[in-house]
């Protein structure tokens, strides 16, 4: 049985391979892949303590990338094959089905998500957790986004968005909606909020 010093050293490499094909993917297309890095652990678990690991019903994430949220959550409790990921990025793709087997990736545009999650639901979402850059988008995108996510989640079930600017990424005087913020989150990088969503 290997170490645990060599299991740390083990692991390396693999998250230096991550952030290098995040910076890659920024570079390429900033405003698509929204961070130089992925999230990180403080910011990931932060997200994931919002999902109840006992709910039923899928659980969708919006934008995993490479994967940090999506471990966060898997370690909060998550079954892998509750997890419903929605990724835009091709080798992004390719690496979440690696990681993550049970779970369901769907590639393609989550700013259209209620036409793209046609058929893939058999009952509504136990949580919907986002990593999109949503700052970057026109606020009426970021509305229809936010009725999208209300239409596929079940009665109170919560929106998890986080955001490194000032503001929430969704007003919080939405009529319908209540908006619950985080601490900001100084341990990541850049420090980071996470802004929590349900229907009323």
């Amino acid at each position: 049985m290997p170490s645990p010093s060599y299991v740390r050293v083990a692991k390396k490499p693999l998250r230096l391979d991550d952030e290098m094909q995040f910076i890659r993917s920024w570079m390429e297309k900033p405003l698509s892949t929204g961070a130089v890095m992925p999230s990180g652990k403080a910011l990931a678990r932060t997200m994931a303590r919002y999902v109840d690991p006992n709910s039923k019903g899928p659980v969708i994430e919006l934008g995993p990338g490479t994967g940090p949220v999506t471990a966060a959550l898997v370690e909060h409790g998550i079954d892998p094959a509750r997890l419903v990921l929605v990724e835009f990025n091709p080798d992004f793709c390719r690496l979440l089905r690696t990681r993550y087997p049970a779970a369901t990736i769907i590639q393609g545009d989550a700013y259209r998500l209620r036409r793209l999650l046609d058929g893939a639901l058999n009952e509504p979402a136990a949580a919907l957790v986002s990593g999109l850059p949503l700052m970057t988008k026109p606020l009426r995108t970021r509305l229809r986004l936010m009725a999208d996510a209300i239409a596929v989640l079940q009665p109170g079930a919560p929106f998890v968005q986080f955001t490194y600017a000032m503001m929430p990424p969704i007003p919080k005087e939405l009529s319908g909606i209540s908006a619950e913020p985080s601490n900001l989150i100084w341990l990541n990088l850049p420090p980071a909020r996470v802004w929590v969503y349900r229907g009323l």
